[in-house]
Protein backbone atom coordinates (compact mmCIF):
# COMPACT_ATOMS: atom_id res chain seq x y z
CA UNK A 1 0.00 0.00 0.00
CA UNK A 2 1.11 3.59 -0.62
CA UNK A 3 0.98 5.78 2.49
CA UNK A 4 -0.10 8.86 0.48
CA UNK A 5 -3.30 7.15 -0.61
CA UNK A 6 -4.16 5.54 2.72
CA UNK A 7 -6.74 7.12 5.02
CA UNK A 8 -5.90 6.42 8.66
CA UNK A 9 -9.17 7.88 10.00
CA UNK A 10 -10.45 5.79 12.90
CA UNK A 11 -7.52 3.37 12.65
CA UNK A 12 -4.63 2.57 14.95
CA UNK A 13 -1.27 2.42 13.19
CA UNK A 14 1.77 0.78 14.73
CA UNK A 15 4.86 2.44 13.29
CA UNK A 16 8.39 1.04 13.50
CA UNK A 17 10.45 4.19 13.98
CA UNK A 18 14.16 4.52 14.67
CA UNK A 19 14.41 6.51 17.88
CA UNK A 20 17.85 5.13 18.73
CA UNK A 21 19.03 8.67 19.45
CA UNK A 22 22.10 9.81 21.40
CA UNK A 23 21.53 10.87 25.02
CA UNK A 24 23.68 12.83 27.46
CA UNK A 25 24.43 11.63 31.01
CA UNK A 26 21.09 13.06 32.18
CA UNK A 27 19.06 11.24 29.56
CA UNK A 28 18.48 14.29 27.36
CA UNK A 29 18.42 13.86 23.58
CA UNK A 30 21.53 15.46 22.06
CA UNK A 31 20.63 14.92 18.40
CA UNK A 32 16.98 14.58 17.36
CA UNK A 33 17.60 13.96 13.63
CA UNK A 34 15.93 10.55 13.75
CA UNK A 35 12.92 11.84 15.65
CA UNK A 36 12.44 14.66 13.15
CA UNK A 37 12.84 12.19 10.29
CA UNK A 38 9.77 10.24 11.45
CA UNK A 39 7.49 13.29 11.78
CA UNK A 40 5.96 13.35 8.26
CA UNK A 41 4.66 9.79 8.67
CA UNK A 42 3.47 10.27 12.25
CA UNK A 43 1.75 13.57 11.46
CA UNK A 44 0.03 12.10 8.40
CA UNK A 45 -1.56 9.40 10.59
CA UNK A 46 -2.66 11.86 13.27
CA UNK A 47 -3.97 14.48 10.82
CA UNK A 48 -6.07 11.81 9.07
CA UNK A 49 -7.74 11.13 12.41
CA UNK A 50 -5.84 8.00 13.30
CA UNK A 51 -3.99 7.01 16.46
CA UNK A 52 -0.29 6.18 16.37
CA UNK A 53 1.69 3.58 18.33
CA UNK A 54 5.45 4.08 18.01
CA UNK A 55 7.90 1.24 18.59
CA UNK A 56 11.69 1.43 18.54
CA UNK A 57 14.86 0.04 20.03
CA UNK A 58 17.61 1.96 21.79
CA UNK A 59 21.17 0.72 22.12
CA UNK A 60 22.07 -2.91 22.71
CA UNK A 61 20.50 -4.12 25.98
CA UNK A 62 20.82 -7.73 24.73
CA UNK A 63 17.39 -8.86 25.82
CA UNK A 64 17.56 -7.42 29.31
CA UNK A 65 15.92 -4.39 30.91
CA UNK A 66 18.41 -1.53 31.23
CA UNK A 67 17.03 1.76 32.66
CA UNK A 68 19.79 3.71 30.89
CA UNK A 69 18.34 2.55 27.58
CA UNK A 70 14.69 3.17 28.43
CA UNK A 71 12.70 5.06 25.81
CA UNK A 72 10.81 6.76 28.64
CA UNK A 73 13.70 9.26 28.65
CA UNK A 74 12.80 10.52 25.17
CA UNK A 75 9.04 10.99 25.72
CA UNK A 76 9.44 14.77 26.30
CA UNK A 77 11.51 15.17 23.11
CA UNK A 78 9.05 13.13 21.02
CA UNK A 79 6.06 14.99 22.50
CA UNK A 80 7.67 18.33 21.70
CA UNK A 81 8.56 17.35 18.13
CA UNK A 82 5.17 15.80 17.42
CA UNK A 83 3.13 18.48 19.14
CA UNK A 84 1.13 15.84 21.01
CA UNK A 85 1.33 14.67 24.62
CA UNK A 86 2.83 11.22 23.98
CA UNK A 87 1.71 8.43 26.32
CA UNK A 88 4.16 5.70 27.36
CA UNK A 89 3.76 1.93 27.73
CA UNK A 90 6.39 0.62 30.15
CA UNK A 91 6.24 -2.94 28.75
CA UNK A 92 6.16 -3.25 24.96
CA UNK A 93 4.96 -6.87 25.05
CA UNK A 94 2.06 -6.16 27.41
CA UNK A 95 0.64 -2.89 26.16
CA UNK A 96 -2.83 -4.08 25.07
CA UNK A 97 -4.59 -1.90 27.64
CA UNK A 98 -2.71 1.27 26.68
CA UNK A 99 -3.23 0.57 22.96
CA UNK A 100 -6.96 -0.14 23.30
CA UNK A 101 -7.54 3.13 25.17
CA UNK A 102 -5.93 5.24 22.40
CA UNK A 103 -8.30 7.69 20.75
CA UNK A 104 -7.97 9.31 17.30
CA UNK A 105 -5.24 11.95 17.34
CA UNK A 106 -3.42 10.35 20.29
CA UNK A 107 0.08 8.85 20.36
CA UNK A 108 1.69 6.07 22.38
CA UNK A 109 5.38 5.13 22.63
CA UNK A 110 6.28 1.56 23.58
CA UNK A 111 9.26 0.70 25.77
CA UNK A 112 12.52 -0.47 24.16
CA UNK A 113 11.79 -3.49 21.97
CA UNK A 114 15.22 -4.96 22.63
CA UNK A 115 14.46 -5.42 26.32
CA UNK A 116 12.99 -8.66 24.93
CA UNK A 117 15.43 -11.08 23.20
CA UNK A 118 12.53 -12.09 20.92
CA UNK A 119 12.90 -8.77 19.06
CA UNK A 120 16.31 -9.73 17.64
CA UNK A 121 15.49 -13.43 17.61
CA UNK A 122 18.82 -14.52 19.06
CA UNK A 123 19.27 -16.97 21.95
CA UNK A 124 20.63 -15.22 25.03
CA UNK A 125 23.42 -16.66 27.16
CA UNK A 126 24.31 -19.48 24.74
CA UNK A 127 27.50 -19.41 22.70
CA UNK A 128 27.15 -20.00 18.95
CA UNK A 129 29.43 -23.05 19.06
CA UNK A 130 27.52 -24.65 21.97
CA UNK A 131 25.75 -27.93 21.04
CA UNK A 132 22.37 -26.59 22.21
CA UNK A 133 22.60 -23.36 20.19
CA UNK A 134 20.76 -24.54 17.06
CA UNK A 135 17.86 -25.94 19.10
CA UNK A 136 17.67 -22.73 21.11
CA UNK A 137 17.73 -20.71 17.87
CA UNK A 138 14.75 -22.66 16.48
CA UNK A 139 12.81 -22.13 19.69
CA UNK A 140 13.64 -18.43 19.62
CA UNK A 141 12.29 -18.10 16.06
CA UNK A 142 8.93 -19.41 17.32
CA UNK A 143 9.04 -16.97 20.24
CA UNK A 144 9.94 -14.16 17.84
CA UNK A 145 6.79 -14.83 15.81
CA UNK A 146 4.68 -14.78 18.99
CA UNK A 147 6.29 -11.48 20.01
CA UNK A 148 5.61 -9.96 16.58
CA UNK A 149 2.01 -11.21 16.68
CA UNK A 150 1.52 -9.54 20.06
CA UNK A 151 2.85 -6.22 18.74
CA UNK A 152 0.61 -6.53 15.67
CA UNK A 153 -2.46 -7.08 17.85
CA UNK A 154 -2.29 -3.48 19.09
CA UNK A 155 -3.12 -1.96 15.69
CA UNK A 156 -5.04 -2.13 12.41
CA UNK A 157 -2.18 -0.96 10.21
CA UNK A 158 1.61 -1.45 10.16
CA UNK A 159 3.98 1.22 8.86
CA UNK A 160 7.70 0.54 8.46
CA UNK A 161 9.58 3.84 8.74
CA UNK A 162 12.86 2.82 10.41
CA UNK A 163 15.48 2.80 7.68
CA UNK A 164 18.20 2.51 10.31
CA UNK A 165 17.02 -1.02 11.17
CA UNK A 166 15.69 -2.11 7.77
CA UNK A 167 18.71 -4.39 7.31
CA UNK A 168 17.79 -6.42 10.39
CA UNK A 169 15.35 -9.35 10.30
CA UNK A 170 13.82 -8.44 13.64
CA UNK A 171 10.31 -9.01 14.96
CA UNK A 172 9.33 -5.37 14.48
CA UNK A 173 10.92 -4.93 11.04
CA UNK A 174 10.49 -8.13 9.06
CA UNK A 175 8.19 -10.52 10.97
CA UNK A 176 5.29 -8.33 12.14
CA UNK A 177 4.21 -7.66 8.54
CA UNK A 178 2.95 -11.26 8.31
CA UNK A 179 0.04 -10.30 10.56
CA UNK A 180 -1.23 -7.54 8.26
CA UNK A 181 -2.64 -7.99 4.78
CA UNK A 182 -1.03 -6.17 1.86
CA UNK A 183 -3.54 -3.30 2.04
CA UNK A 184 -2.65 -2.60 5.68
CA UNK A 185 1.15 -2.59 5.60
CA UNK A 186 3.29 0.06 3.99
CA UNK A 187 6.52 2.02 3.96
CA UNK A 188 6.52 5.42 5.64
CA UNK A 189 7.69 8.67 4.08
CA UNK A 190 11.19 8.42 5.57
CA UNK A 191 11.74 4.93 4.17
CA UNK A 192 10.64 6.07 0.72
CA UNK A 193 13.03 9.05 0.87
CA UNK A 194 15.93 6.86 2.02
CA UNK A 195 15.45 4.29 -0.73
CA UNK A 196 15.20 7.11 -3.29
CA UNK A 197 18.44 8.68 -1.99
CA UNK A 198 20.33 5.40 -2.34
CA UNK A 199 18.98 5.05 -5.89
CA UNK A 200 20.18 8.59 -6.61
CA UNK A 201 23.71 7.59 -5.64
CA UNK A 202 23.88 4.18 -7.28
CA UNK A 203 21.34 4.44 -10.08
CA UNK A 204 22.70 7.64 -11.55
CA UNK A 205 26.36 7.95 -10.57
CA UNK A 206 27.89 11.18 -11.78
CA UNK A 207 31.66 10.98 -11.83
CA UNK A 208 34.06 11.39 -10.22
CA UNK A 209 32.50 9.42 -7.31
CA UNK A 210 34.26 9.83 -3.95
CA UNK A 211 33.37 7.75 -0.92
CA UNK A 212 34.64 8.56 2.57
CA UNK A 213 34.68 5.71 5.08
CA UNK A 214 35.66 6.55 8.63
CA UNK A 215 35.40 4.91 12.01
CA UNK A 216 37.65 2.88 14.20
CA UNK A 217 37.57 -0.61 12.69
CA UNK A 218 38.31 -2.07 9.27
CA UNK A 219 36.36 -5.19 10.26
CA UNK A 220 33.00 -3.40 10.49
CA UNK A 221 33.43 -1.76 7.08
CA UNK A 222 35.24 -4.39 5.01
CA UNK A 223 32.14 -5.53 3.08
CA UNK A 224 31.21 -2.04 1.98
CA UNK A 225 34.85 -1.10 1.27
CA UNK A 226 35.26 -4.08 -1.07
CA UNK A 227 31.95 -3.30 -2.77
CA UNK A 228 32.85 0.37 -3.22
CA UNK A 229 36.14 -0.54 -4.89
CA UNK A 230 34.05 -1.62 -7.86
CA UNK A 231 32.05 1.62 -7.97
CA UNK A 232 34.09 4.65 -6.88
CA UNK A 233 36.88 6.70 -8.39
CA UNK A 234 38.29 7.84 -5.03
CA UNK A 235 38.05 6.08 -1.68
CA UNK A 236 39.06 7.94 1.48
CA UNK A 237 39.69 5.69 4.49
CA UNK A 238 40.06 7.64 7.71
CA UNK A 239 39.49 7.56 11.46
CA UNK A 240 40.92 4.71 13.50
CA UNK A 241 41.24 2.55 10.39
CA UNK A 242 44.18 4.73 9.38
CA UNK A 243 46.47 3.01 11.88
CA UNK A 244 45.63 -0.54 10.85
CA UNK A 245 46.69 0.42 7.31
CA UNK A 246 49.81 2.20 8.58
CA UNK A 247 50.79 -0.84 10.69
CA UNK A 248 50.13 -3.19 7.77
CA UNK A 249 52.72 -1.26 5.75
CA UNK A 250 55.33 -1.60 8.49
CA UNK A 251 54.70 1.71 10.21
CA UNK A 252 55.02 2.53 13.90
CA UNK A 253 51.67 3.63 15.39
CA UNK A 254 52.42 3.95 19.11
CA UNK A 255 49.28 3.46 21.19
CA UNK A 256 46.86 4.13 18.33
CA UNK A 257 43.85 1.87 17.84
CA UNK A 258 44.66 -1.09 15.59
CA UNK A 259 43.23 -4.43 14.47
CA UNK A 260 46.28 -6.66 14.32
CA UNK A 261 44.26 -9.53 12.84
CA UNK A 262 43.24 -7.34 9.89
CA UNK A 263 46.67 -6.30 8.60
CA UNK A 264 46.45 -8.69 5.64
CA UNK A 265 42.94 -7.43 4.91
CA UNK A 266 44.29 -3.87 4.77
CA UNK A 267 47.01 -4.89 2.31
CA UNK A 268 44.43 -6.72 0.19
CA UNK A 269 42.25 -3.59 0.07
CA UNK A 270 45.24 -1.60 -1.16
CA UNK A 271 45.97 -4.23 -3.81
CA UNK A 272 42.34 -4.30 -5.03
CA UNK A 273 42.17 -0.52 -5.18
CA UNK A 274 45.21 -0.44 -7.46
CA UNK A 275 43.79 -3.29 -9.54
CA UNK A 276 40.49 -1.43 -10.00
CA UNK A 277 42.11 1.92 -10.76
CA UNK A 278 40.68 3.47 -7.60
CA UNK A 279 42.63 6.25 -5.93
CA UNK A 280 42.89 5.17 -2.30
CA UNK A 281 43.42 8.14 0.02
CA UNK A 282 44.95 7.22 3.39
CA UNK A 283 46.20 9.47 6.17
CA UNK A 284 49.84 10.50 5.83
CA UNK A 285 49.92 12.61 8.99
CA UNK A 286 47.82 12.86 12.13
CA UNK A 287 47.14 14.89 15.23
CA UNK A 288 48.59 12.65 17.92
CA UNK A 289 47.82 12.88 21.64
CA UNK A 290 49.56 11.56 24.75
CA UNK A 291 46.23 10.34 26.20
CA UNK A 292 42.65 9.70 25.10
CA UNK A 293 41.38 13.03 26.36
CA UNK A 294 40.27 16.39 25.00
CA UNK A 295 42.90 18.02 27.22
CA UNK A 296 45.79 15.81 26.09
CA UNK A 297 49.05 17.23 24.80
CA UNK A 298 49.14 17.09 21.01
CA UNK A 299 51.61 17.13 18.14
CA UNK A 300 51.35 16.56 14.40
CA UNK A 301 53.18 13.37 13.38
CA UNK A 302 53.45 11.11 10.33
CA UNK A 303 50.72 8.44 10.61
CA UNK A 304 53.36 5.73 10.28
CA UNK A 305 55.83 7.17 12.80
CA UNK A 306 54.06 7.58 16.13
CA UNK A 307 56.18 6.92 19.24
CA UNK A 308 55.09 4.80 22.20
CA UNK A 309 52.80 6.68 24.58
CA UNK A 310 51.18 8.64 21.75
CA UNK A 311 48.09 7.85 19.69
CA UNK A 312 46.57 9.29 16.53
CA UNK A 313 43.20 10.92 17.26
CA UNK A 314 42.58 13.05 14.17
CA UNK A 315 43.70 13.60 10.58
CA UNK A 316 46.66 15.96 10.17
CA UNK A 317 46.92 19.04 7.89
CA UNK A 318 48.52 17.26 4.90
CA UNK A 319 45.92 14.50 5.08
CA UNK A 320 43.11 17.08 5.13
CA UNK A 321 44.51 18.62 1.94
CA UNK A 322 44.45 15.21 0.23
CA UNK A 323 40.86 14.67 1.42
CA UNK A 324 39.84 18.08 0.04
CA UNK A 325 41.29 17.33 -3.39
CA UNK A 326 39.41 14.02 -3.67
CA UNK A 327 36.13 15.50 -2.41
CA UNK A 328 35.97 18.92 -4.04
CA UNK A 329 36.45 17.54 -7.57
CA UNK A 330 33.72 14.90 -7.09
CA UNK A 331 30.20 14.91 -8.53
CA UNK A 332 28.88 12.11 -6.26
CA UNK A 333 29.91 11.87 -2.60
CA UNK A 334 29.13 9.34 0.12
CA UNK A 335 30.30 9.95 3.71
CA UNK A 336 30.06 7.39 6.48
CA UNK A 337 32.21 7.80 9.58
CA UNK A 338 34.31 10.63 11.09
CA UNK A 339 38.01 11.30 10.54
CA UNK A 340 38.85 11.49 14.22
CA UNK A 341 37.50 11.53 17.76
CA UNK A 342 35.01 14.26 16.91
CA UNK A 343 33.37 13.98 20.34
CA UNK A 344 36.42 15.86 21.65
CA UNK A 345 36.39 19.45 20.38
CA UNK A 346 40.18 19.48 20.01
CA UNK A 347 40.02 16.57 17.54
CA UNK A 348 37.25 17.64 15.17
CA UNK A 349 39.51 19.32 12.60
CA UNK A 350 39.67 16.38 10.18
CA UNK A 351 35.93 15.76 10.24
CA UNK A 352 35.22 19.48 9.88
CA UNK A 353 37.57 19.65 6.88
CA UNK A 354 35.64 16.79 5.25
CA UNK A 355 32.32 18.53 5.95
CA UNK A 356 33.63 21.81 4.51
CA UNK A 357 34.81 20.11 1.33
CA UNK A 358 31.52 18.24 0.91
CA UNK A 359 29.60 21.50 1.32
CA UNK A 360 31.83 23.18 -1.28
CA UNK A 361 31.37 20.32 -3.76
CA UNK A 362 27.59 20.26 -3.16
CA UNK A 363 27.40 23.99 -3.85
CA UNK A 364 29.14 23.26 -7.16
CA UNK A 365 26.52 20.70 -8.17
CA UNK A 366 27.64 17.41 -6.57
CA UNK A 367 25.13 15.03 -4.96
CA UNK A 368 26.23 14.34 -1.39
CA UNK A 369 24.81 11.59 0.82
CA UNK A 370 25.71 11.53 4.53
CA UNK A 371 24.87 8.39 6.48
CA UNK A 372 25.60 6.76 9.81
CA UNK A 373 25.07 8.14 13.29
CA UNK A 374 28.53 9.66 13.75
CA UNK A 375 28.64 11.37 10.36
CA UNK A 376 25.16 12.79 10.92
CA UNK A 377 26.17 13.95 14.39
CA UNK A 378 29.23 15.63 12.83
CA UNK A 379 27.22 17.49 10.19
CA UNK A 380 24.74 18.64 12.84
CA UNK A 381 27.49 19.62 15.27
CA UNK A 382 28.98 21.84 12.58
CA UNK A 383 25.55 23.30 11.72
CA UNK A 384 25.96 22.24 8.07
CA UNK A 385 22.94 19.97 7.53
CA UNK A 386 21.51 22.40 4.98
CA UNK A 387 24.70 22.38 2.92
CA UNK A 388 24.57 18.72 1.80
CA UNK A 389 22.13 16.95 -0.53
CA UNK A 390 20.75 14.29 1.78
CA UNK A 391 21.27 13.07 5.34
CA UNK A 392 20.38 9.42 5.91
CA UNK A 393 19.11 8.19 9.26
CA UNK A 394 20.63 4.77 8.62
CA UNK A 395 24.19 3.57 9.08
CA UNK A 396 24.31 -0.18 8.54
CA UNK A 397 21.14 -0.14 6.44
CA UNK A 398 22.52 2.54 4.15
CA UNK A 399 25.77 0.63 3.67
CA UNK A 400 23.99 -2.66 2.97
CA UNK A 401 21.67 -0.95 0.48
CA UNK A 402 24.72 0.50 -1.26
CA UNK A 403 26.30 -2.97 -1.23
CA UNK A 404 23.27 -4.03 -3.25
CA UNK A 405 21.75 -6.21 -0.55
CA UNK A 406 17.97 -6.45 -0.24
CA UNK A 407 16.83 -4.98 3.06
CA UNK A 408 14.49 -7.36 4.97
CA UNK A 409 12.44 -4.42 6.29
CA UNK A 410 11.71 -3.30 2.72
CA UNK A 411 11.31 -6.78 1.21
CA UNK A 412 8.75 -7.74 3.86
CA UNK A 413 6.44 -4.85 2.97
CA UNK A 414 6.66 -5.64 -0.73
CA UNK A 415 5.98 -9.36 -0.23
CA UNK A 416 2.69 -10.74 -1.47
Amino acid sequence: MVIDKFNFAGKKAIVRVDFNVPLDENGNVTDDTRIRGALPTLKKILSDGGAVIMMSHMGKPKGKVNPKLSLKQIVPAVSSALGVNVKFAADCANASAEASELKPGEALLLENLRFYPEEEGKPVGIEKDAPEYEQAKKAMKVSQKDFAKKLASYADVYVMDAFGTAHRKHASTAVIDEYFDKENRMLGYLMKKEVKAVDAVLGNIKRPFTAIMGGSKVSTKIGIIENLLGKVDNLILCGGMTYTFAKAQGGEIGNSIVELDKLNVALEVMRKAEENGVKLVLGTDCVAADSFSNDAKTQVLPSNSIPEGWMGLDAGPETRKAFAEAIENAKTILWNGPAGVFEFDNFIGGSKAIADSIAKATANGAFSLIGGGDSVACINKFGMADQVSYISTGGGALLEAIEGKELPGVAAIKAE
